[in-house]
């Protein structure tokens, strides 16, 4: 089905790694993206893998997709530089080349709208290193197979070990999860950890928090200095050079032109 022309970009003006909205784009190169291990099922997990191979060319990676009921129907690309980043004109970049893609393979059986955006502050955690680089802020998850008869925690997100997550059970989850067959470990003031397998989490996202927006401001800033360096270094090496030429000119002399007497003529 093809889409119609409206095709939009969302990014927030600010997250973990994003830097101000309108930035101006640096050239981003091809990436060996690492696997995301919390991915989508039926039409969203289709339209993933199309869009993967096209975001990975363009030195993007994809986060999520998520199908909505938003202006009759809304397919949502949520990706990222492989350092977290993503300017608007990065997302105007990803929507111009995926748009023929998806017209092209029409996954979508009814007409829809793409819509390409950042992850956001309180962003999904896909890959390992997500959870490792947004370690020591909140999380919630939702795993795939109940603990304890849940599935649904929060708590202090620790990083990871091995293919698991660790993450610092809250005070109301501390009971959860002790005879499951996920690790836990309780330690004498009574905090309670949770490891399980990134593959048994059906999703996971970032809890807002200041601390979470100071963290988001500190990346952007870093992150936007960086890329002012990239454009200088890319100004620079296309610059042509100039050589300045030097010529001699040599002086001619010319004979004087005497000069006569006040009131004298010649003869």
């Amino acid at each position: 089905m093809a889409l119609p022309k409206d095709i939009a970009t969302d990014v927030p003006q600010a997250d973990p790694a994003t830097g101000p909205a309108g930035a101006t784009t640096a050239q981003v190169a091809p990436v060996a993206s690492e696997p995301r291990l919390i991915v989508e099922t039926g039409l969203p997990g289709r339209i993933g893998t199309i869009a993967a191979p096209v975001l990975e060319g363009l030195g993007y990676r994809l986060v999520r997709v998520r199908i909505t009921g938003e202006a009759g129907c809304t397919v949502q690309i949520m990706a990222e530089r492989p350092d977290g980043s993503m300017t608007v004109e990065d997302c105007e970049t990803v929507s111009h080349a995926l748009s023929p893609v998806l017209d092209a393979a029409d996954p979508v059986e009814s007409a829809y709208r793409l819509e390409v955006s950042s992850p956001g502050i309180d962003r999904p955690l896909v890959r390992q290193s997500d959870f490792d680089r947004y370690a020591g802020h909140l999380v919630k998850i939702e795993t795939t197979v109940a603990i304890d008869g849940r599935r649904r925690f929060k708590g202090l997100l620790l990083g990871t070990e091995g293919d698991a997550a660790r993450i610092e059970l809250d005070d109301i989850d501390k009971t959860a999860g002790k005879t499951a067959n996920e690790t836990t470990t309780e330690s004498a003031d009574e905090t309670v950890e949770l490891t399980v397998r990134i593959a048994d989490i059906a999703e996971a996202r970032l809890v807002l928090t200041n601390a979470l927006i100071t963290e988001a401001l500190r990346r952007g800033k870093m992150q936007e200095q960086q890329r002012e360096q990239q454009r200088e270094q890319e100004q620079a090496a296309d610059a042509p050079v100039r050589r300045s030429k030097h010529t001699k000119h040599s002086k001619q002399s010319r004979p004087a032109t005497p000069k006569r007497a006040p009131g004298h003529r010649g003869d």
